[in-house]
């Protein structure tokens, strides 16, 4: 893999209602993987075609994915990520979370500017507990790098665009970002499925794993696919240069379906939320199934945090377990037998956008905390952390 030792830094932002000092950076990337290669006829030409394959995807007892793909494909390719690196204004700290959006967003996922960033993680992250966070918008989403839907922009060339970033951030090889002694990696959903394939293939690439909105039971992902509602992408003005095969939700209500959950969210973030969402590619849908199916054998520690009401991983009941388990995520136990330790939280009345919920304010001190209480604190923390938390 090529190292690069210089980055771009396209703007410099502001601390806004924080104390946290941020920068956008675009940071070049040379990376290869073994992608699915299907045939590129698939490719749904219209809006019933998008359905169709929707409902091929979710077709109980049968792998639509198995049943197109042709072979396997190495992809290699130069790109560029984009990423926000924010630390309190005192300093820099000694760890730095990365973190990793799903389906549905670009990294503002993690710093919402809705009510004057009251949902922000970062802002909990930073400014109460005092991590560094380095943010990044997927590959082929948001302002990082595009291509080929079907068979570029799958699961496992972004878990390879991943580990670059991680790899430069270990290094110190990211202009005006510190090394740092310790990464921690936090993703939600699709990013979480990236960051547990990430781990499972280099155990020790991270220090503390927080997988958010995720489990391993992949029941209930046509719940989640039929409620998004998905058409072309570039039916939108904003995707309007995306090619066919970027798919995105047609209305508020697939929104609602799919991330919210009944009382727990302000009705004024929903056209807000589908405003600024994020397309996803019929590549990543075809190739996440596979990527966190292995064993784990990372030895750092390791946390779940699910709503209750999840629906692509819990089917909106994440307490409805088979006999001998508290709850559906518990099950992934099994497959980080080194973990230490290992620790699942299920938010109550949360549903899967757990950062654009009222419940988040939980969410989030079960994330932090948990880092904090298992040998992962930034330098300097002082328990109890200071200050109060956004939307206490």
């Amino acid at each position: 893999m090529k190292s690069f030792t210089t980055v771009a830094v396209v703007a410099a932002i502001a601390a806004t209602a924080s104390a946290k000092k941020c920068q956008n950076i675009t940071v070049p990337v040379t990376i290869s993987a073994r992608n699915g290669y299907f045939d590129p006829a698939i490719v749904p030409a219209t809006d019933i075609d998008v359905t169709n394959i929707i409902l091929d995807l979710g077709q109980l007892g049968k792998n639509y994915t198995q049943a197109q793909l042709k072979s396997y494909k190495t992809v290699h390719g130069s790109y560029e990520l984009a990423t926000t690196y924010c630390a309190p204004d005192k300093g820099d700290p000694n760890v730095v979370q990365v973190l990793t959006h799903g389906v549905g967003f670009d990294r503002s996922y993690w710093d919402l500017p809705f009510n004057n960033y009251n949902y922000s993680y970062v802002n909990e992250a930073v400014d109460h507990y005092g991590y560094a966070t380095f943010s990044h918008d997927r590959l082929g989403i948001g302002m990082s790098s595009k291509g080929d839907p079907l068979n570029e922009i799958q699961v496992l060339l972004e878990v390879a665009a991943l580990k670059a970033l991680t790899d430069k951030l270990r290094a110190g090889q990211i202009a005006n970002v510190p090394k740092f002694q310790k990464v921690l990696h936090v993703g939600h959903s699709f990013g979480s499925i990236m960051s547990y394939a990430l781990t499972a293939q280099y155990p020790t690439i991270s220090d503390g794993l927080g997988l958010t909105g995720f489990s391993q039971n992949g029941s209930f992902i046509a719940s989640f696919l039929n409620g998004n509602n998905f058409r072309q992408a570039n039916a939108f003005p904003q995707f309007a240069q995306l090619p066919k095969g970027y798919f995105a939700p047609a209305s508020e209500q697939g929104v609602q379906l799919s991330f919210l959950s009944p009382g727990d969210f302000d009705p004024a973030l929903l056209p807000v939320f589908f405003k600024t969402g994020q397309p996803v590619t019929i590549g990543e849908l075809l190739t996440q199934g596979g990527a966190a199916g292995a064993p784990n054998p990372i030895k750092a520690p390791v946390h779940i945090v699910t709503g209750e009401r999840d629906i692509p991983f819990c089917g909106g009941n994440c307490f409805s377990a088979p006999t001998g388990l508290q709850s559906i995520p518990e099950s992934s136990k099994a497959m980080f037998k080194n973990a230490c330790p290992f620790k699942v939280s299920i938010i109550p009345r949360a549903g899967h956008g757990l950062n654009q919920l009222y419940s988040h304010v939980q969410t989030y001190k079960e994330i932090l905390d948990f880092f904090v209480q298992n040998g992962v604190a930034p330098g300097g923390y002082q328990p109890p952390y200071g200050g109060k938390p956004h939307g206490y």
